[in-house]
């Protein structure tokens, strides 16, 4: 099944309002499901660099550092916005791994990092389905840097710069080597030319009821 961005949205919506599911409770599963599935990629491997924005995605990026973390990893996570933007869900759970100790760097106006080891994933955790404008600055610069590392990249949910509807890029877009997506895959998935962004694909189950699925396949 590959889904839209209104689709994708439609399910979290009726999951929360319709069958009471807390909207933290999906990102909770979201982020555990995709940690889980980092840590199943490559035993050797056991440190990461989490690059996180200011909405859901980046609050998926804080619960998978947190149960990286809770396994013994090595985290870094590194916030491109200022800690007062973050709201709801994504709030909660940064100040879970801030409360936690976890190894945080606020940037959201520093030089763009450089990822210069190959032993370490970096996770992509910026922006999500969400995005559907042209990747602006400073975000290109930091994607092109995430893309020059020798390390591989881990995509949360999809891959940024790539279109969630349409598969194309919006500018500078992280090449990752593994996708973990959310509910099921993405329509702009099934576009040929997203296949060198997406690198392998995971459907991370988030706990929203299965009967969803069936409806949003019903009304295509």
């Amino acid at each position: 099944m590959f889904l839209t961005r209104a689709e994708v949205r439609e399910i979290d919506r009726r999951a929360i309002e319709e069958f009471g599911v807390p909207g933290v409770v999906l990102m909770e599963n979201a982020g555990r499901g995709a940690a889980e599935l980092l840590m199943g990629l490559d035993a050797a491997k056991q440190e990461a660099v989490i690059c996180c924005g200011k909405g859901n995605n980046g609050g998926d990026g804080f619960v998978i550092a947190r149960h990286l973390d809770n396994h013994g990893w090595r985290v870094r996570v590194l916030l491109f916005a200022e800690p007062a933007d973050l709201t709801g869900d994504a709030a909660i759970m940064f100040g879970i791994i801030e409360k936690s100790g976890l190894d945080i760097e606020i940037k959201p106006r520093l030089p763009i990092p450089e990822f210069e080891e190959s032993s370490i994933w970096i996770v992509d955790a910026l922006f999500g389905t969400g995005l559907s404008g042209m990747v602006r600055s400073p975000f290109g610069d930091l994607i092109k840097g995430m893309n020059a590392s020798p390390s591989p990249r881990f995509a949360v949910d999809i891959p940024s710069g790539l279109d969630c509807d349409t598969g194309h890029t919006l500018g500078a877009t992280v090449r990752a080597k593994a996708t973990a997506t959310f509910v099921a895959q993405k329509k702009g998935f099934a576009e040929k030319s997203a296949k060198q962004w997406l690198g392998d694909v995971n459907v991370i189950d988030i706990g929203a009821p299965r009967c969803l699925l069936h409806d949003s396949d019903k009304n295509k």
